[in-house]
């Protein structure tokens, strides 16, 4: 059985958002939690809080989709909550989300601009990625 990982239904009891898998017997583990999902039938993986080399890695060990939220470009995908990229979040904007309507003013700019740099591979830059 997987151990607990970072969820948004779990983030209150790592105390906030924390990275996962920086030390070499964690990434190893969530190598193999990405497999063992993989193998019982997951159609998609979610990464978030992970260092851009481990999701890289992660990427290419299966065969599903790999998404991203604070894990780096080299997935597959990824995502940003609505609320941060509007920077109207509560209380907190994480490291890895980017306020798209700052820089626009427009919602619609915003989810364009959006679009346009996760296709491009801008966003997320290194400014909004672990190591």
């Amino acid at each position: 059985m997987c151990p607990p990982r970072l969820t948004p239904q779990s983030i209150n009891i790592f105390g906030g958002f924390k990275i996962q898998g920086r030390d070499e017997q964690k990434a190893e583990q969530m190598v193999q939690d990405a497999l063992a999902l993989e193998a019982a039938g997951a159609q998609v993986i979610l990464l978030e809080c992970v260092p851009k080399a481990l999701a890289a890695r992660i990427t290419d060990a299966v065969r599903v989709p790999v998404i991203g939220i604070g894990a780096g470009n080299a997935t597959d995908g990824q995502i940003l909550v609505m609320h941060d990229m509007f920077g109207i979040s509560a209380n907190y904007i994480p490291r890895f989300s980017k306020n798209y309507l700052k820089e626009t003013g427009d919602m619609r700019l915003a989810v364009a601009r959006y679009i346009e740099e996760v296709a491009s591979g801008e966003f997320p830059g290194p400014e909004q990625t672990f190591n």
